[in-house]
């Protein structure tokens, strides 16, 4: 994923001239402006809302998942589901839209950078930091759970970071019910196509058969636990069918194997 700008005034947009999106205004309502975070389901745009005048995030699905009218009608399902939920540590969404094919959602936007990026600056990090940035992240993900929405791409990049202007640290997921919209129209085994979610989160079962629920979120969580501990990720391969395998067959080592001095605890 591209970093996520900071927030500041909003300036019709000029820069990345070729991405037909940009300027443009969807739903008479959204005025796009510069892409500021990449991925392989969509992309996200820093836009204004011109009828409440506020700075909002544009999610757009990538062309070709929005084609299909069954994965719209998904979409707007899980859109609902994940506009349900409010909670300090979950971006809200706003609206939900489609336009001539481009599929979009509307959502807080959180000025800042993500949990990937903290991770490429300082990890490994000492354990009472690491678990000051994952309380809010298992937080988010127990009240979903409550409300009966699992993420299903738990990771780094779906963790933003920002600070208000007083200098308190603002943490917040997102993406909630996205990758569950768009598994119907993929495999969800490493052999069978697109696996949903990073390779280096997937829980095993997830990997072999398909099966989601709440606990495919923990074991992700796990993972990027580890990671900050450590600055690794607990499986590597050259591939991601190896990674896969590695998740299926192969335990994940102790941090302190690692990082020595991790309390047994965090082990």
């Amino acid at each position: 994923m591209e970093p996520r700008e900071r927030a500041g005034t909003h300036t019709p947009p000029a820069a990345n001239a070729g991405d037909p999106l940009e300027g443009r205004t969807l739903d008479g309502r959204y005025l796009i402006g510069r892409r500021i975070a990449r991925g392989g389901m969509a992309n996200v745009y820093k836009a204004t809302d011109q009828r409440l005048d506020r700075t909002v995030a544009v999610k757009v699905m990538q062309q070709g998942l929005g084609d299909d009218a069954a994965f719209a009608r998904r979409f707007v399902r899980e859109a609902r589901a994940a506009a349900r939920l409010n909670h300090p540590h979950v971006v809200s969404v706003y609206d939900q839209g489609e336009e001539d094919g481009v599929v979009f959602l509307a959502m807080e936007y959180v000025p800042g950078r993500t949990l990937r990026d903290l991770i490429h600056e300082e990890a490994p990090l000492p354990p009472a930091k690491a678990l000051e940035y994952f309380t809010p992240l298992v937080q988010a993900l127990a009240a979903a759970h409550r409300a009966g929405v699992v993420h299903r791409d738990v990771k780094p990049e779906n963790v933003l970071l920002a600070e208000t202007p007083d200098g308190h640290r603002v943490i917040k997921v997102a993406d909630f019910g996205l990758a569950r919209a768009v598994s119907a129209e993929t495999a969800h085994t490493a052999t069978g196509g697109v696996l949903i979610g990073t390779v280096s989160y997937l829980a095993p079962e997830l990997v072999v058969n398909g099966e989601t629920d709440a606990r495919v979120d923990v074991y992700a969580a796990g993972v990027v636990l580890f990671e900050l501990l450590t600055g690794q990720k607990p499986h590597a391969g050259d591939a991601p069918i190896q990674v896969a395998y590695k998740h299926v067959h192969e335990d994940v080592p102790l941090p302190s194997t690692l990082v020595p001095g991790i309390p047994d605890y965090l082990d």
